[in-house]
């Protein structure tokens, strides 16, 4: 059932996003594990278009904010304001009470802002003055950001970060999808004309029942050893987390079953590793000057670590 309905989620957001099979199933299993997606490119990649368009096809209740330097958290979040009619103060909801709140080059807002976000992706509820209102289901946040490089922009601290559960770059298309691109695009824009296909109530059934796919003892052991042999690695100064181990497993089971297996395979491990893993390490700076970046170092942990192999 769930891969049914993944390839039905698949192919209507390809009408719109040309050659990205990969960046959409990894949006796919964020929704599945009701994680929280972190894409990252330079602009003009699709990271919006992209975002808008998986909230299309998921039918969700969606908000979308610029992150600008000026934003503030409870224009995010809400405010109390008195009802002079009423003679009462009354909750005015912020664009975050969305099931899928697109956060546009969340990167250019101030520190204090970005954190603002940390309490509804962990906890799935906002607190504003003294009471906590909780988020509806499913809640999904997909936010875009611009490389740290680019002028103007604030780098999300490490605890945020550690909210996605995954980070994905878009890249350029080739050839061949950049002249479908145009060809698409020449006439209308294919997203307004983008129609749902999945029900929330799907979603939320989906949710529940990928926990149910099996992580074989020798797997789930090869998965630890992957994400603990970070910390001891001389090029990595943090390494995983066991919230990183756990955001790994989810996506594996995820992984298995919109390709419509009951079971996880190392192979999901290795896949998943660089984009579950990547964003919450900090390597060293004698690694950055010799030009190896995290995703280097997470590749070079996956090839070593020994994958576990079926005995007879």
């Amino acid at each position: 059932m769930i891969a049914d309905t993944a390839a039905r989620l698949r192919e209507n957001i390809q009408k719109v996003i040309v050659g990205k099979d990969e960046t959409i199933d990894l949006a796919l299993i964020a929704m599945l594990c009701e994680g929280h997606l972190l894409l990252e490119d330079v602009p003009g990649t699709g990271k919006t278009t992209l975002a808008k368009t998986i909230a299309a096809s998921l039918g969700c209740t969606f908000r979308r904010v610029q992150f600008t330097p000026d934003l503030l958290p409870s224009d995010l979040t809400g405010i109390y304001y008195f009802n002079q009619k009423g003679q009462e103060f009354e909750f005015r909801p912020g664009p975050i009470m969305s099931q899928i709140l697109l956060a546009d080059e969340i990167n250019r807002a101030t520190p204090r802002t970005q954190s603002a976000l940390l309490e509804a992706m962990q906890e799935r509820q906002v607190t504003v003055d003294i009471f906590s209102h909780k988020l509806p289901r499913p809640f999904l946040v997909l936010a875009t950001q611009n490389p740290i490089e680019l002028e103007g922009t604030f780098p999300l601290p490490e605890a945020q970060l550690d909210r996605f559960l995954l980070k994905v770059g878009i890249g350029y298309p080739n050839e061949e999808g950049e002249n479908d691109i145009l060809l698409r695009f020449e006439r209308d824009d294919p997203l307004d004309m983008l129609e749902q296909v999945v029900q929330p109530e799907e979603i939320i059934e989906m949710q529940d029942k990928v926990r149910e796919v099996n992580v074989e003892v020798s797997v789930r052991r090869y998965l630890v050893h992957v994400c603990r042999a970070t910390r001891s690695h001389e090029e990595i100064a943090l390494g995983a987390s066991p919230r990183a181990t756990m955001a790994l497993y989810r996506t594996c089971q995820a992984r298995a079953a919109i390709q419509g297996r009951s079971f996880v395979i190392p192979d999901d491990v290795k896949i998943l590793a660089p984009h579950v893993l990547t964003h919450r390490l900090i390597v060293n700076p004698q690694t950055r000057l010799r030009g190896r970046t995290a995703q280097d170092v997470i590749r070079e942990v996956v090839d070593t670590v020994p994958v576990p192999v079926e005995t007879t």
